[in-house]
C-alpha cells in the first residue's frame, strides 16, 4: 500500500515537470526564433515479486528449484527521461526591415558573445554603433570571415545568406566578386552569413536570449555545404514554433493527471489510516 503512495507521488512529479515545460512554452509564444520544449518519461525499473512464506532452496532426487518463486513485477512510478527542444519550422513574419533575417530550414545563425559562439534562430537584428549587425542585446552576428559590418540602407542578403553591398561603398571592390543589380547596378559581395548545423541538435543547451550552446552530445558545430544551406529571407523573422492552443490542452491534461494522482494518494491514505485503526481494535 505503500508503495503505491510512492507511485502516484512519481506521477504527480512527472506532472509538474510537463507542466513547467507547457508554462514555458506559453511564456515565450511571442519570442522569436524560439522552439518549444517537450518532455518525455520513462517509467522506473520493476521490481520481481517473490513468495515471502517460504525462503531458501528446496532439494529433491531430482535437482533443486527456489522455494520462494518469483510470482509476479511491480512498477515504482515513471521519471523525467529527458526534457528536449522541438526544432520545428516556425512561421515567417515580414517586417520589411533589412536587418531581419529568417532561416527556412535547419540551420542556425552564429553569435560571438562573451562567452564564447553561440548560436541562435532569432534573426531580428540590429545596426551597432559601429556599424556591425547585431543582435538585440549587442552581441555581432558572424559571417563566415567575422562579424558582418554593413552601412545602413546599403547591403542585401539573398537566398544563399550572402551579404551584397553597392560597389561603390566597398573597400577593396577590384578583389571581390561582383555582379550587376537591378537596382544599385554593380553590387560587391561582402560575406556570406555564417549559418551552422549540428549533428543532434536535440542535445543543444538553451542559454536564455534565444541563444544556444553546444555540448558534448550535440557534437560541434557543421558549416552548410553549398547544396544543403537553408534560404534565407531578408525582411522577415521567424515566429516560435509554439502552438497556444495546443500548449492549453496539455495543461489541461496535465491538470487532471495531477488530480488523479493525488485523488490516488488520498485513498491509500485513507486505506492505510483504517488499516491501522482495524489491527489496534483487534490486537490492542
Amino acid at each position: 500500500m505503500i508503495k503505491g503512495i510512492y507511485t502516484a507521488a512519481s506521477g504527480m512529479r512527472a506532472q509538474q515537470w510537463r507542466l513547467d515545460a507547457v508554462a514555458n512554452n506559453l511564456a515565450n509564444v511571442n519570442t522569436d526564433g524560439y522552439k518549444r520544449d517537450q518532455a518525455s518519461f520513462k517509467a522506473h525499473p520493476e521490481m520481481l515479486m517473490r513468495r515471502t512464506s517460504d525462503d531458501g532452496v528446496f532439494r529433491n532426487p531430482f535437482g533443486s528449484h527456489d522455494a520462494a518463486p518469483i510470482i509476479g513485477k511491480l512498477g515504482t512510478g515513471v521519471e523525467l527521461n529527458e526534457l528536449y527542444t522541438v526544432f520545428s519550422q516556425g512561421a515567417f513574419k515580414e517586417t520589411g526591415s533589412d536587418y531581419d533575417v529568417a532561416l527556412e530550414g535547419q540551420g542556425f545563425f552564429s553569435v560571438t558573445t562573451p562567452l564564447g559562439e553561440r548560436y541562435t534562430r532569432n534573426g531580428s537584428f540590429q545596426r551597432g554603433k559601429e556599424g556591425y549587425l547585431e543582435t538585440k542585446e549587442g552581441y555581432p552576428v558572424l559571417g563566415e570571415n567575422g562579424p558582418v559590418r554593413v552601412q545602413e540602407n546599403n547591403f542585401k542578403i539573398d537566398k544563399d545568406g550572402n551579404v551584397w553591398i553597392n560597389a561603390e561603398y566597398a573597400d577593396n571592390p577590384e578583389t571581390m566578386i561582383s555582379r550587376i543589380d537591378n537596382e544599385w547596378g554593380e553590387v560587391a559581395l561582402l560575406d556570406t552569413l555564417k549559418i551552422v548545423d549540428f549533428g543532434r541538435d536535440r542535445y543543444l543547451k538553451k542559454q536564455g536570449s534565444s541563444f544556444w550552446a553546444a555540448t558534448r552530445d550535440s557534437g560541434e558545430p557543421v558549416p552548410f555545404t553549398a547544396e544543403g544551406r537553408p534560404k534565407v529571407h531578408q525582411g522577415s523573422i521567424e515566429a516560435a514554433n509554439v502552438e497556444p492552443v495546443a500548449e492549453m490542452v496539455q495543461m489541461i491534461e496535465v491538470n487532471r493527471a495531477y488530480e488523479a494522482n493525488q485523488k490516488v494518494i488520498q485513498s491509500h491514505d485513507s486505506l492505510l489510516g483504517t488499516l491501522i485503526n482495524q489491527y489496534a481494535r483487534y490486537n490492542g
